[in-house]
């Protein structure tokens, strides 16, 4: 299996359990424990923290846009999994930007784990959510010029509805 793909499941755990318990575990502790179980061979440990740590870290800037991306299901209401699946997603589309990791590329690999461990047709949610995002950042670059994650998110969330503004996009 590829580190960062393991990388990504062993995130997803861990942020699991960060939410599971209301956010109040040490996620330090909650990674060093689970990278210590699953991914003790792991070759590139620091990714998942990246991954983990910036979700955390832009929770509040992510959920946000989660409420913004999918205006039909309130977030208490999205599945656990799904919801930190697409944390991790925005985080690699908003926030990563790195050079090693395509925008399409993170959008795959949120898009894997949702078919193996979301709910029912998590896939099409996480893609039709993490695709919405994508595109409106896109736009809002065009626009503007704009090219700070904080800014962009910032916009994002500014915005009334950018579900119906993304398609208009295509």
């Amino acid at each position: 299996m590829a580190s960062r793909h393991l990388s990504r499941m062993i995130a997803l755990q861990s942020l699991y359990e960060w939410d599971f318990w209301e956010q109040k575990k040490d996620i330090d502790e909650i990674i060093t424990r689970n990278i210590n179980n699953y991914g003790s061979d792991l070759t590139d440990k620091e990714f998942l923290k990246k991954l983990v740590k910036g979700a955390v870290n832009y929770v509040k800037d992510i959920d946000a846009i989660i409420v913004k991306s999918a205006p039909e299901r309130p977030l208490h209401q999205i599945n656990i999994i799904d919801r930190n699946i697409l944390r991790i997603g925005l985080f690699e589309v908003l926030f990563e930007k790195s050079p090693d990791v395509p925008v399409k590329v993170a959008i795959n690999e949120a898009v894997e784990l949702a078919k193996n461990y979301g709910g029912d047709k998590a896939y099409s949610f996480v893609n039709g959510v993490l695709g919405t995002v994508l595109r409106t950042v896109e736009s809002i670059k065009d626009e503007t010029k704009e090219t700070e994650p904080e800014t962009l998110t910032k916009i994002i969330q500014d915005q009334d509805n950018i579900v119906n503004k993304s398609s208009e996009v295509n």
